[in-house]
């Protein structure tokens, strides 16, 4: 009697739909190489912007702290909250690129998230309001309090974002708008960084940095409530190597990236704040278009 032999093709259908499964515990926890190593990139970026942070306040008490100047550790951790972004933006789209997205990544992926858009942009703003502080002393009362809120509304961001996309939501369905909710946590941290950036290109006088370090709570208010509103901001997920687009767009973006290059303070502070206003005025004219035409479903 000839035993009788599984059925292979039976035991590949098995695995690939318990890979499918996010909630496998195998597939749950696997660790991809090149997606989580540009999460870990993401990370040590928000470190060094942290450590240049607190080199800097020190650089500020003691004139200069290793060779460099208060600035210069200030622009230090900004290209490093850039350099963050930048590999955030990598890992995701590695991940989905390979089909090897896991729920591990997604959490490790936020953990770094609030090291490097979270508490690097928090402490950077809160050391720079507190070093103008002569002649406002109520910078000194109110500084902590702004950069807890931006850190706070930037990890409820992160969390949010990791259950609206929680694959069981979304069982056996994909979601139709790739639009984030809120402004992302990268790009509130851009912004944070770029204003600092500008405030530095014009701060060659100290007077000059005073009175534009006015600007900084509100700004970092306003950045705190796009990231908790239900604004919708374009991802750019569905960009890649097979994306069509028109010589119009082509050619604009390429003078965009020449303006980056060329004139990099104001046209980073200038990208940043446009990408923000661009998503209010959407928001603003799909709830025109609802009140003007209340039986059209329209996704806000």
């Amino acid at each position: 009697m000839i035993p009788s032999t599984p059925n292979k093709e039976e035991e590949a259908r098995t695995d690939l739909a318990r890979r499918g499964d996010p909630y496998n515990v195998t597939q749950a926890s696997r660790i991809y190489v090149l997606p989580n190593l540009m999460t870990a990139a993401n990370l040590f970026c928000g470190f060094m912007a942290v450590i240049n942070c607190i080199h800097a306040r020190l650089a500020e008490s003691f004139g200069q702290y290793l060779g460099a100047n208060a600035p210069d550790h200030y622009r230090y951790a900004v290209w490093f909250i850039f350099g963050a972004a930048a590999f955030d933006s990598l890992d995701g789209r590695l991940a989905r690129l390979g089909g090897r997205e896991s729920l591990f990544g997604a959490e490790f992926d936020s953990l770094a998230d609030v090291i490097s858009f979270g508490i690097a942009p928090a402490l950077l703003m809160f050391f720079l309001i507190l070093s103008p502080s002569q002649g406002f002393p109520w910078f000194r009362d109110i500084g902590w309090f702004v950069g807890f809120v931006y850190l706070l509304c930037a990890a409820m961001r992160l969390a949010r974002f990791n259950v609206i996309t929680n694959p069981l939501l979304h069982r056996g369905q994909k979601e139709s708008n790739s639009d984030f909710v809120g402004l992302p946590v990268p790009a509130a941290a851009a912004t944070v960084a770029a204003m600092v950036l500008f405030l530095l290109h014009l701060g060659n006088a100290d007077k000059s940095l005073n009175r534009f370090a006015l600007l900084l709570p509100l700004l970092m208010l306003l950045i705190a409530f796009l990231m908790m509103s239900t604004v919708r901001y374009p991802s750019g997920k569905n960009v890649d190597l097979q994306t069509q687009t028109r010589m119009r767009r082509l050619t604009g973006f390429v003078i965009i990236l020449g303006f980056l290059v060329a004139f990099k303070e104001v046209a980073a502070i200038c990208i940043c704040f446009g990408y923000i206003f661009f998503g209010l005025f959407r928001h603003w004219r799909r709830h025109r278009h609802a009140k003007r035409n209340p039986s059209v479903a329209t996704n806000l």
